[in-house]
């Protein structure tokens, strides 16, 4: 319970830009955001701010990132760029629906995805990004594909608090 006390306050704390929705880059600031996979062989960019952010509950996204739901922000196709690793990327099409999904071919870290009805826009998942991208996710896709067992805000999150004590409470004992 005090550690989320804890997480409460350092989040009141935190820069709000990401509260505000939109940001203009003050002096000295790029308009850029800098993502990177988990290994680091792609590098990639977008523009700041971001065009949009949503969480994706879609059976496509979570069976592409192995989670219960992915968030995304998205960006103009003109706005988004691969600086590094361009020949570590490999993609999947969905033939149905000409959607393109982009993998580090390294690592398998979901990279970028373009719907082939939107093809001027790019998706990319936002824990790409150790910044903040200029937008706060404001609404769900596929709500009505969220499994069961999906994160809605329940006690599990205190549950865990509870749990995550135990390790450090064994090792001060050591």
């Amino acid at each position: 319970m005090q550690a989320q006390k804890a997480l409460r306050r350092r989040a009141a704390k935190a820069p709000s830009d990401e509260a505000g929705d939109v940001r203009v880059p003050g002096p000295g600031e790029s308009d850029r955001v800098h993502g990177r996979c988990l290994c680091g062989a792609v590098q990639l960019e977008i523009g700041y701010p971001a065009r949009w952010a949503w969480h994706d509950h879609t059976q496509a996204s979570r069976i592409a990132h192995g989670a219960a739901y992915a968030t995304y922000v998205g960006c103009w196709r003109k706005r988004f760029r691969v600086v590094e690793g361009e020949d570590e990327i490999s993609h999947y099409e969905h033939a149905a629906t000409r959607t393109r999904r982009s993998f580090c071919r390294v690592c398998g870290t979901p990279l970028f995805y373009v719907r082939g009805h939107s093809h001027y826009m790019v998706n990319v998942p936002r824990s790409l990004f150790a910044h903040r991208t200029g937008r706060e996710p404001r609404y769900h896709v596929g709500i009505d594909q969220m499994r069961d067992w999906t994160y809605a805000g329940d006690a599990a999150i205190d549950a865990y608090a509870d749990i995550a004590k135990v390790p450090r409470a064994l090792a001060q004992r050591a």
